[in-house]
């Protein structure tokens, strides 16, 4: 399993938020590209970026996005409002290994696919859930799709992975849903990633005995209920700290 630190951006700020509501900051730092540079320094080598803005139809942050891939020489993954063709190409040719789209791959089955055949292994679905319900539109909206049935169906396409964010607990430091999240794992065919709640390296334990592919981190690291060089000694990709 690898640990993937993540960098949400939101008015050209890195922040974090508590149960994924926009009003709700814990963290707020002025420089993406910074944040960035330090995870790498720590030992990580796997990222994934978040454009909160874009996700909720209120801004776009593709410069801080460059920046942010130019400063972290390593996997990048980037995800947030990624509902069209032209920004879904875009941002694959600024230079991240993939692209995470969530709810127009919920919405549109047909777009979807199109998208994977066309960038095969570069594209990740979000399965964002609250419970074991499927959101839409930057975590504002059910879309009536239970999890397990959403990923089973997923299966034939040629998926970089899934990655399941448990909503609810995002940001909260609760620690996770072991039960629900090693069931989105036994039912994708795809490598799975998740988020939410985790909290501890018991957490990270868990999820890596369960077989995820990776485990994304947000208010942990950034509040030290992680101490990111236990992680990153661990499960960051590998211990080299020379800057990029």
């Amino acid at each position: 399993m690898i640990a993937v630190p993540a960098v949400d951006l939101k008015g050209g700020r890195c922040v974090q938020l508590v149960g994924g509501r926009p009003d709700d900051e814990r963290v707020s730092l002025p420089s993406p590209a910074a944040v960035a540079r330090r995870w790498w320094n720590l030992g990580f080598r796997h990222l994934h970026v978040v454009d909160l803005d874009a996700a909720l139809g209120t801004g776009d942050n593709r410069g801080r996005i460059a920046e942010v891939i130019e400063a972290f020489d390593a996997d990048i993954q980037v995800g947030g409002g990624i509902r069209d063709d032209e920004r879904a190409d875009a941002l694959l040719a600024a230079g991240p290994d993939r692209i995470v789209v969530g709810t127009r791959a919920v919405d549109d089955r047909d777009w979807l696919e199109a998208l994977a055949d066309r960038h095969p292994g570069r594209v990740v679905v979000a399965a964002d859930v609250r419970g074991d319900t499927v959101l839409r539109k930057g975590w504002t909206e059910g879309s009536g799709l239970k999890v397990g049935d959403f990923v089973r169906s997923l299966t034939p396409l040629p998926l970089a992975g899934i990655l399941c964010t448990d909503v609810g607990r995002e940001g909260r430091l609760q620690g996770i849903d072991a039960a629900a999240m090693s069931a989105v794992i036994e039912a994708s065919d795809h490598p799975v990633w998740i988020s939410g709640g985790i909290t501890t390296l018991d957490d990270l334990d868990t999820l890596d005995r369960a077989g995820a592919h990776g485990a994304v981190l947000g208010m942990a690291i950034y509040t030290g209920s992680l101490r990111p060089t236990d992680v990153a000694e661990r499960w960051g990709g590998h211990n080299a700290l020379e800057s990029p």
